[in-house]
């Protein structure tokens, strides 16, 4: 088992997961984080640091695909260890759904 990033961190990209993260497993891009799920060790004290609930177990996924998506982009982005301030747009995008679309690799 694994953790995902799913879409809700899409332009938002709070971090205050990423400061909880015993094993510094996620990636940074340009307006979303994800998991490598490599390195993730299934703790999940991740998951309540999210303020907008993006983390989630990968067997309690409803769209699968963010596993594929986090595996896959986590291979060329940066790791990121420290908490930075969210996008500017984070307030903006918070309770929007179907983000999907505007994620940017």
């Amino acid at each position: 088992m694994t953790y995902v990033v799913t879409e809700a961190c899409i332009k938002c990209k709070f971090t205050d997961c990423v400061a909880v993260c015993p094993v510094d497993c996620f990636k940074e891009g340009p307006n979303f984080l994800t998991i490598d799920p490599e390195v993730c060790i299934d703790c999940a004290v991740c998951v309540t640091e999210c303020p907008v609930d993006a983390i989630v177990a990968d067997h309690d996924l409803v769209d699968k695909s963010w596993l594929e998506i986090n595996r896959r982009l986590s291979k060329n982005w940066p790791v990121i260890t420290k908490k930075k301030p969210a996008l500017a747009t984070a307030e903006e995008y918070r309770n929007v759904n179907d983000k999907r679309h505007l994620l940017e690799e």
